[in-house]
Protein backbone atom coordinates (compact mmCIF):
# COMPACT_ATOMS: atom_id res chain seq x y z
CA UNK A 1 0.00 0.00 0.00
CA UNK A 2 1.33 3.39 -0.95
CA UNK A 3 1.99 5.66 2.00
CA UNK A 4 2.09 8.81 -0.18
CA UNK A 5 -1.59 8.71 -1.11
CA UNK A 6 -3.96 10.56 1.22
CA UNK A 7 -6.49 8.90 3.51
CA UNK A 8 -10.04 10.17 3.92
CA UNK A 9 -11.40 9.63 7.44
CA UNK A 10 -15.18 9.48 7.94
CA UNK A 11 -16.54 10.35 11.39
CA UNK A 12 -20.19 9.68 12.17
CA UNK A 13 -21.77 11.98 14.72
CA UNK A 14 -22.35 10.90 18.31
CA UNK A 15 -25.57 9.51 19.72
CA UNK A 16 -28.86 11.43 19.43
CA UNK A 17 -32.31 10.67 20.81
CA UNK A 18 -33.43 9.56 17.35
CA UNK A 19 -30.41 7.35 16.71
CA UNK A 20 -31.39 5.59 19.94
CA UNK A 21 -35.04 5.25 18.93
CA UNK A 22 -34.28 4.20 15.34
CA UNK A 23 -36.10 7.15 13.76
CA UNK A 24 -34.88 8.34 10.37
CA UNK A 25 -33.11 11.62 11.05
CA UNK A 26 -32.50 13.55 7.87
CA UNK A 27 -32.79 17.33 7.95
CA UNK A 28 -34.29 17.49 11.46
CA UNK A 29 -31.58 19.33 13.35
CA UNK A 30 -31.52 17.56 16.70
CA UNK A 31 -28.71 17.76 19.27
CA UNK A 32 -26.43 15.11 20.65
CA UNK A 33 -27.38 13.36 23.86
CA UNK A 34 -25.03 13.62 26.83
CA UNK A 35 -23.59 10.25 25.83
CA UNK A 36 -23.33 11.52 22.25
CA UNK A 37 -21.18 14.39 23.46
CA UNK A 38 -18.93 11.89 25.23
CA UNK A 39 -18.81 9.86 21.99
CA UNK A 40 -17.51 12.97 20.25
CA UNK A 41 -14.82 13.65 22.86
CA UNK A 42 -13.72 10.02 22.63
CA UNK A 43 -13.52 10.38 18.87
CA UNK A 44 -11.22 13.33 19.39
CA UNK A 45 -8.95 11.14 21.53
CA UNK A 46 -8.95 8.52 18.77
CA UNK A 47 -7.87 11.16 16.23
CA UNK A 48 -5.18 12.72 18.42
CA UNK A 49 -1.83 12.92 16.68
CA UNK A 50 -3.25 12.83 13.15
CA UNK A 51 -2.98 15.88 10.92
CA UNK A 52 -5.38 16.86 8.17
CA UNK A 53 -5.04 19.05 5.11
CA UNK A 54 -8.78 19.71 5.25
CA UNK A 55 -11.69 19.03 7.59
CA UNK A 56 -15.28 19.11 6.36
CA UNK A 57 -18.50 18.95 8.36
CA UNK A 58 -22.20 18.79 7.69
CA UNK A 59 -23.94 21.98 8.86
CA UNK A 60 -26.39 19.96 10.97
CA UNK A 61 -25.62 20.35 14.66
CA UNK A 62 -25.23 16.65 15.45
CA UNK A 63 -22.25 16.56 13.07
CA UNK A 64 -20.88 20.05 13.64
CA UNK A 65 -21.05 19.62 17.43
CA UNK A 66 -19.27 16.27 17.13
CA UNK A 67 -16.61 18.03 15.06
CA UNK A 68 -16.29 20.77 17.68
CA UNK A 69 -16.06 18.40 20.65
CA UNK A 70 -13.53 16.25 18.80
CA UNK A 71 -11.32 19.34 18.56
CA UNK A 72 -11.70 20.35 14.91
CA UNK A 73 -14.37 23.05 15.04
CA UNK A 74 -11.97 25.92 14.37
CA UNK A 75 -10.53 24.43 11.19
CA UNK A 76 -13.59 22.72 9.72
CA UNK A 77 -15.31 23.92 6.57
CA UNK A 78 -19.08 23.49 6.38
CA UNK A 79 -20.04 21.42 3.33
CA UNK A 80 -23.76 21.30 2.56
CA UNK A 81 -23.24 18.20 0.42
CA UNK A 82 -22.63 16.36 3.71
CA UNK A 83 -26.15 16.81 5.11
CA UNK A 84 -27.93 13.55 5.80
CA UNK A 85 -30.29 11.92 3.30
CA UNK A 86 -33.51 13.92 2.90
CA UNK A 87 -36.12 11.36 3.96
CA UNK A 88 -39.10 13.43 2.88
CA UNK A 89 -42.32 11.77 4.06
CA UNK A 90 -40.30 9.23 6.04
CA UNK A 91 -38.56 11.78 8.26
CA UNK A 92 -38.84 10.81 11.91
CA UNK A 93 -40.29 7.39 11.11
CA UNK A 94 -38.88 3.95 11.93
CA UNK A 95 -38.17 1.36 9.26
CA UNK A 96 -40.68 -1.10 10.74
CA UNK A 97 -43.46 1.50 10.46
CA UNK A 98 -42.60 2.22 6.83
CA UNK A 99 -42.47 -1.48 5.97
CA UNK A 100 -45.92 -2.00 7.45
CA UNK A 101 -47.25 0.40 4.80
CA UNK A 102 -44.79 -0.37 2.03
CA UNK A 103 -43.59 -3.99 2.25
CA UNK A 104 -40.20 -4.62 0.69
CA UNK A 105 -39.09 -0.98 0.85
CA UNK A 106 -35.34 -0.43 1.00
CA UNK A 107 -33.92 3.04 1.54
CA UNK A 108 -30.73 2.51 -0.47
CA UNK A 109 -32.67 1.11 -3.43
CA UNK A 110 -35.93 3.07 -3.35
CA UNK A 111 -35.27 6.43 -1.72
CA UNK A 112 -38.07 8.38 -0.05
CA UNK A 113 -41.27 10.01 -1.33
CA UNK A 114 -40.89 13.75 -1.18
CA UNK A 115 -37.18 13.31 -0.38
CA UNK A 116 -34.04 12.18 -2.15
CA UNK A 117 -33.38 9.22 -4.40
CA UNK A 118 -30.22 7.12 -4.04
CA UNK A 119 -28.84 8.82 -7.15
CA UNK A 120 -29.44 12.26 -5.59
CA UNK A 121 -27.42 11.28 -2.52
CA UNK A 122 -24.80 9.60 -4.70
CA UNK A 123 -24.28 12.83 -6.64
CA UNK A 124 -23.63 14.71 -3.40
CA UNK A 125 -21.23 12.01 -2.24
CA UNK A 126 -19.35 12.23 -5.53
CA UNK A 127 -18.84 15.95 -5.05
CA UNK A 128 -17.46 15.38 -1.54
CA UNK A 129 -15.11 12.70 -2.87
CA UNK A 130 -13.86 15.02 -5.61
CA UNK A 131 -13.03 17.70 -3.03
CA UNK A 132 -11.35 15.17 -0.76
CA UNK A 133 -9.24 13.73 -3.57
CA UNK A 134 -8.12 17.24 -4.53
CA UNK A 135 -6.78 17.95 -1.03
CA UNK A 136 -3.03 18.08 -0.45
CA UNK A 137 -3.08 15.54 2.36
CA UNK A 138 -5.38 13.54 4.61
CA UNK A 139 -8.99 14.66 4.98
CA UNK A 140 -11.45 14.33 7.86
CA UNK A 141 -15.22 14.37 7.28
CA UNK A 142 -17.98 14.67 9.93
CA UNK A 143 -21.48 13.68 8.91
CA UNK A 144 -24.35 11.22 9.34
CA UNK A 145 -24.76 7.51 8.75
CA UNK A 146 -26.56 7.12 5.44
CA UNK A 147 -24.72 9.82 3.47
CA UNK A 148 -21.41 8.40 4.74
CA UNK A 149 -22.46 4.88 3.74
CA UNK A 150 -23.24 6.10 0.22
CA UNK A 151 -19.93 7.97 0.19
CA UNK A 152 -18.14 4.73 1.08
CA UNK A 153 -19.89 2.89 -1.74
CA UNK A 154 -19.07 5.59 -4.26
CA UNK A 155 -15.43 5.64 -3.14
CA UNK A 156 -15.22 1.99 -4.19
CA UNK A 157 -16.97 2.71 -7.48
CA UNK A 158 -20.18 0.97 -6.39
CA UNK A 159 -23.65 2.39 -7.08
CA UNK A 160 -25.23 4.36 -4.23
CA UNK A 161 -27.31 1.30 -3.31
CA UNK A 162 -24.06 -0.37 -2.24
CA UNK A 163 -24.13 1.78 0.89
CA UNK A 164 -26.84 -0.51 2.20
CA UNK A 165 -24.18 -3.13 2.96
CA UNK A 166 -22.04 -0.92 5.22
CA UNK A 167 -23.32 -0.24 8.73
CA UNK A 168 -22.02 2.67 10.82
CA UNK A 169 -22.41 3.11 14.57
CA UNK A 170 -22.67 6.47 16.30
CA UNK A 171 -19.29 8.03 17.00
CA UNK A 172 -17.62 5.61 14.59
CA UNK A 173 -14.51 6.25 12.53
CA UNK A 174 -13.76 4.81 9.10
CA UNK A 175 -10.91 5.39 6.67
CA UNK A 176 -10.85 5.32 2.89
CA UNK A 177 -7.59 4.93 1.01
CA UNK A 178 -5.86 3.04 -1.79
CA UNK A 179 -3.96 -0.20 -2.16
CA UNK A 180 -1.20 0.35 -4.75
CA UNK A 181 -2.30 3.55 -6.48
CA UNK A 182 -5.28 5.82 -7.00
CA UNK A 183 -6.86 3.32 -9.39
CA UNK A 184 -7.38 0.89 -6.48
CA UNK A 185 -9.60 2.52 -3.86
CA UNK A 186 -10.17 0.48 -0.69
CA UNK A 187 -11.52 0.70 2.85
CA UNK A 188 -8.55 0.86 5.19
CA UNK A 189 -10.98 0.23 8.05
CA UNK A 190 -14.71 0.68 8.59
CA UNK A 191 -17.03 1.39 11.55
CA UNK A 192 -14.36 1.46 14.25
CA UNK A 193 -16.16 2.17 17.53
CA UNK A 194 -13.48 0.85 19.89
CA UNK A 195 -12.85 4.38 21.19
CA UNK A 196 -16.49 4.83 22.28
CA UNK A 197 -16.98 1.34 23.74
CA UNK A 198 -16.59 2.66 27.31
CA UNK A 199 -18.74 5.76 26.75
CA UNK A 200 -21.94 4.17 28.08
Amino acid sequence: MSESLPTVYLARHGETAWSLSGQHTGLTDIPLTERGEQNARSLGERLRGLTFAQVFTSPLQRASRTCELAGFGRVAQVDRDLVEWNYGAYEGRRTAEILSERPGWRLFRDGCPGGESPDDVGARADRVIARARAAAGDVLVFSSSHILRVLGARWLGLPPAGGGYFLLGTGSLSALGYEHDASEPVFRFWDDTSHVSLAK
